[in-house]
């Protein structure tokens, strides 16, 4: 089942190993399915005493299917699709986890002077990535000016237990639900005594403890490129959120341009800058996945200084004649653990 727009984010290679068993008896239990239309994974560690794996993956699955209701624009009857639905000069009555995205998209959107904005679906759909989408092309001058009119964090509020619109904007959560859900579902775990684990949806991720071998979550992060998946570092995370946005998975080429789905909501437009690709470790998997998009709607430049001033764990993959150049800070350093060739 399609819940969500796939393609914002790119997937991680969970370096895992085959399922394997101790001579303690721990074992590496593993299941996943489809979600946010992509697929997630649950990895983790079962001692003894802990709950039955078919009750992990319901109470996994439970999670993710409240997210959809909740946050999903392809199905028309979620709490945010109905809310997009309405004119302007309306409210609506939203559960907590709605209105705590929409607090955290604010943080970025300030923080980023308006770059980053959770309501550009209108632009997204205007371009040809949105869930309205009606082909990929370059708008006119006129339509993007006429989108541009219902795009702005500024014009929602939040009042109470309602979320509150003074112009016709739809909120778009793709690049920060992924992160929220993969936070809730190591709640959940940790709830549940599971403190050996990673769980992964649609490429966002949280690693915490160590496999049943005791070598720590190894996770490969891959090198920005249409044809196949190249490992271009593999780090170690324990108790971390990483996240990875890149603007090569979903894109589309005109006039000798290429137009990615990245959007800078300032502008109105797809970003055009070098910069390929971002990673994230954060000990939030929701800031992890919001820092990285806005990190790159930013490009390498704007992006570095803010992971500098912030002291936000950011890699870096920017393009050159020559192919591809890395850089990361010393925030991703000290949070990735050694580095592994």
């Amino acid at each position: 089942m399609r819940l969500f727009l796939s393609g914002w984010k790119f997937f991680f290679l969970a370096l895992m190993g085959v399922l394997s068993a101790c001579g303690n008896g721990d074992t590496l239990e593993s299941f996943g399915g489809p979600t946010m239309g992509s697929t997630y994974s649950i990895k983790y560690v079962r001692h003894a005493g802990l709950p039955a794996p078919v009750e992990v993956r319901v109470k996994v699955e439970q999670i993710l299917a409240d997210i959809d209701r909740q946050m999903s624009t392809y199905r028309s009857d979620s709490d945010i699709e109905r809310f997009n639905q309405l004119p302007a000069n309306h409210c609506q009555k939203m559960p907590a986890p709605v209105l705590e995205l929409v607090r955290v998209g604010e943080q970025l959107a300030v923080q980023s002077d308006g770059s980053y904005d959770l309501t550009v679906e209108p632009l997204l759909n205007l371009w040809g990535f949105g869930p309205q989408a009606r082909g990929e092309k370059i708008p006119t001058a006129e339509a993007l000016a006429e989108a541009r009119k219902r795009v702005g964090h500024q014009h929602l509020r939040i009042e109470g237990d309602r979320l509150c619109k003074d112009a016709a904007v739809e909120v778009d959560f793709d690049s920060i639900a992924a992160g929220y859900a993969v936070d809730t579902i190591a709640a959940s775990l940790e709830a549940m005594g599971i403190h050996d684990y990673l769980a992964e949806a649609t490429g966002e991720l949280k690693a915490s403890g160590k496999k049943p071998d005791g070598s720590p979550w190894r996770i490969a992060l891959e090198e920005p490129r249409d044809d196949q998946q190249v490992a271009e570092r593999i780090i170690t995370v324990d108790g971390y959120g990483v996240s990875t946005s890149g603007d090569y998975r979903n894109y589309f080429e005109q006039g000798g341009r290429r137009f990615s789905h990245t959007f800078d909501a300032r502008t109105g437009a797809p970003v055009s800058h070098t910069l390929a690709s971002v990673t994230v470790i954060h000990p939030s998997a929701l800031m992890a996945d919001g820092l990285s998009t806005l990190l790159l709607i930013l490009g390498p430049q704007r992006g570095w200084d803010y992971a500098e001033k912030h002291d936000v764990g950011a890699f870096f993959v920017i393009r050159a004649d020559t192919g591809f150049v890395t850089r990361s800070n010393h925030a991703f350093e000290r949070l990735s653990g050694k580095k592994t060739e």
